[in-house]
């Protein structure tokens, strides 16, 4: 398990008693022997309180999860699961945004073009890379690696973990709107299998722009939703402090998503969160990847775009009828 720094709010009644645990680990157990019992039954108390603490979190609680700064991120998944990665820079019209990642890797003997929303590890890659929300050129770069990605025959793997689009006046300026709906055209219609993977969070159109395909996978704890909590709060009740509430109405968590018709999968995640054991989680989603890359491998083309299609249309259609 990886050292986890972080602590998440609810999680500190456990925290708590993990560092009592440690006090007590570091005493004399010869010199007291009662000590190996009351170690025991400590342990035993925090094993059943992570188990119920884990296995009942509220959607608020899983977006928090998501957004956890440890949790594996974009650079990490192409790091560990392509080999022969080249990366490719440049929206050829303004410059490079370092909040998108795209690519070529090969995974499984598959070639394929690589596309993420890409957070920092630190302050200072945060801040460089805009804490992962794109400007138009990051979008206009993703699209450019689509259409490379139909001229030679390649699938498209995307990996999300975006709070949103940057929604700055210097990005509506060169043309944000614009960028997004080119990408959500162009996965429309594009002749070629593509994966997307929700590994964290997945706000708005920023998330929508490299998020839709054949094939949609989510973390057990990352979430996909039109707005943030926060900002949905900020809207109905103008108060962003409602974000639990909204949380909760959103059914942004993934296993809302797979109910609706809208996610494929879920993959579970080790109790905690991806952070406490990124190299299960890596394995697993690696493993989901290379499944669905080999059911749509076999599929014409045109029969892809238009099953696309449908899928597309058909969400929300139960909704509407009702």
């Amino acid at each position: 398990m990886a050292a986890v720094r972080h602590v998440m709010e609810f999680e500190r009644p456990i925290v708590e008693l993990e560092r009592q645990l440690e006090d007590l680990k570091r005493l004399d157990v010869s010199a007291q022997p009662e000590l190996a019992s009351e170690i025991a039954q400590l342990e035993a108390e925090i094993a059943m309180l992570k188990d119920a603490l884990y296995s009942a979190l509220t959607p608020w609680e899983r977006v928090q999860v998501a957004r956890h700064p440890e949790r594996p991120k974009t650079q990490d998944y192409v790091g560990a699961l392509f080999s022969e990665v080249v990366e490719l820079r440049g929206d050829r019209a303004y410059g490079d945004d370092e909040a998108m990642f795209a690519g070529l890797g090969t995974i499984d003997g598959v070639r394929c073009v690589v596309l993420g929303h890409r957070k920092g590890k630190n302050t200072t890659e945060n801040i460089r890379r805009n804490f992962g929300s794109p400007h138009p050129e990051g979008f206009r770069k993703a699209r450019r690696a689509m259409l490379l990605a139909e001229k030679f025959g390649l699938p498209v793997v995307s990996f999300l973990d975006t709070a949103g689009a940057y929604p700055g006046i210097e990005a509506e300026e060169r043309g944000q709107a614009w960028a997004i709906a080119e990408c959500l055209e162009t996965l429309a219609g594009l002749r070629t299998p593509v994966v997307v993977v929700g590994i964290g969070e997945g706000g708005s159109g920023g998330a929508l722009a490299i998020g839709f395909g054949d094939r949609l996978i989510m973390l057990e704890n990352a979430y996909y939703s039109v707005i943030s909590p926060e900002m949905c709060s900020l809207i109905l009740f103008k108060d962003p402090q409602h974000a639990a509430e909204t949380a909760s109405a959103l059914r942004l968590t993934a296993v809302d998503l797979v109910e609706l018709g809208i996610a494929d999968e879920v993959i579970e995640e080790p109790l905690g969160g991806a952070h406490r054991d990124p190299a299960l989680v890596l394995a697993r989603v690696e493993d989901a990847i290379v499944r669905a890359l080999r059911e749509l491998a076999s599929v014409p083309r045109d029969e892809l775009v238009a099953r696309r299609q449908a899928r597309l249309a058909s969400i929300g259609a139960d909704s509407v009828r009702e």
